[in-house]
């Protein structure tokens, strides 16, 4: 009897899943479910133990209502019809002098820095090595990515260099700082063409950070759901900064506008949202703007974006301040954050993983760049 009570409610729930807004998600641990009449309105919530409802089915004889039921079906179905997109490693073998792609593998060629596969066209009969997205480097892959997960990891540029020594790698910390500059440029630029399927609960949020001594605010929007962080900008002051450019850029970016906005109190996050993110269509968007660092209510504190806060003040600890206002230090962060990293709240999955973007490939680094350099010009 029992196993036939619960694959009732499991149906039940089902049906309730598959009606239009029957289950609506408020924010990480916490869903409105209508009941199976559409009549009611019932609170599910995610605990340390499991699933909670308020309804009496749930409340008072401790079973796995239709409601519970309801809202993992409705996650599963949300997950499911994400658009997925991968990122393989680029091993296409091309001839640069003819474009031809009929060629066979003709030796080695030994490198200070590490071996490459020689090519040789089978139409013109030219020699080749292949090193997508590190052409013309002195230096391998391998080398390259290592001293920026080194770096994005915690390690100032010196210490990355001195760590480049064990694997025998012999740079100059300058040259460090050039292989990031250059590189986050074309990660940045391909990664802002990627959409993300964020969820429709952005938090924004700023800290300052300082640049050549003087005081800056760095303002970050993110997503709520997959912590993927959409955009960023740093200003020269926080009461003054029109926060227009970052919502707007962050629009662009998702391919669309919140129907949740947190922020604290800020005056330009209310006009910047009334331009940016307002509308009279429905769903329309709402903001709350009276976060808490912390507090029970979810959407009452902004936790997770004191997360990126903590990673922005820890990065500029070990740099002893930022040189200058574009630094490429910042973008480099939000690529280690969103592609590279992953996190705990996510069980293990990188932001850009649980928007669907799949990074393929034992160096995520590597399959980053090399995906960037075929759509983005490397001077």
């Amino acid at each position: 009897m029992k196993i036939n009570a619960d694959l009732v409610r499991k149906q039940k729930g089902d049906k309730i899943a598959h009606k239009k807004d029957a289950v609506r998600r408020l924010n990480e641990i916490r869903y409105r479910v209508r009941s199976q009449s559409g009549n009611g309105i019932y609170s599910v919530e995610k605990t340390e133990i499991g699933w909670k409802c308020d309804c009496p089915d749930h409340k008072f004889r401790g079973m796995k209502c239709k409601h519970i039921w309801a809202v993992e079906i409705s996650f599963g179905m949300r997950e499911q019809a994400k658009p997925k997109m991968i990122l393989e490693p680029i091993v296409a073998v091309r001839c640069p002098e003819c474009d031809s792609i009929k060629s066979r593998k003709d030796g080695i060629r030994h490198n200070k820095s590490g071996d490459l596969q020689k090519y040789k066209c089978l139409d013109c009969g030219k020699w080749f090595s292949i090193n997508v997205g590190f052409e013309k480097m002195k230096h391998s892959p391998q080398a390259i990515t290592t001293a920026m997960q080194l770096y994005f990891s915690g390690e100032s540029l010196r210490n990355t260099q001195k760590s480049l020594k064990f694997i025998g790698v012999d740079v100059a910390h300058t040259t460090v700082n050039r292989w990031i500059e250059k590189y986050v440029g074309i990660m940045k630029a391909y990664a802002d063409n990627i959409k993300p399927n964020v969820s429709q609960m952005w938090r924004a949020d700023e800290v300052y950070v300082k640049i050549r001594g003087d005081m800056k605010y760095l303002f970050c929007l993110m997503d709520d759901e997959t912590r993927y962080w959409i955009a960023q900008e740093v200003a020269d002051g926080k009461q003054t900064h029109d926060a227009r450019n970052i919502f707007h850029e962050a629009k662009v970016i998702a391919d669309k506008r919140p129907e949740t906005l947190i922020t604290d109190g800020l005056h330009s996050y209310k006009r910047a949202f009334n331009d940016e993110f307002f509308t009279i269509e429905k769903p329309r968007s709402q903001h709350i703007n009276a976060i808490k660092l912390s507090g029970k209510a979810h959407t009452a504190n902004n936790n997770k974006m004191e997360r990126i806060n903590g990673e922005i003040r820890d990065r500029e600890k070990t740099m002893r301040g930022l040189k200058i206002k574009e630094t490429p230090i910042l973008q480099g962060m939000q690529i280690y954050h969103n592609f590279i990293r992953p996190h705990e709240g996510l069980e293990g999955k990188t932001p850009a993983e649980a928007c669907g973007i799949e990074l393929k490939g034992e160096n995520k680094w590597i399959t980053l760049i090399q995906n960037a350099s075929v759509n983005t010009k490397i001077n």
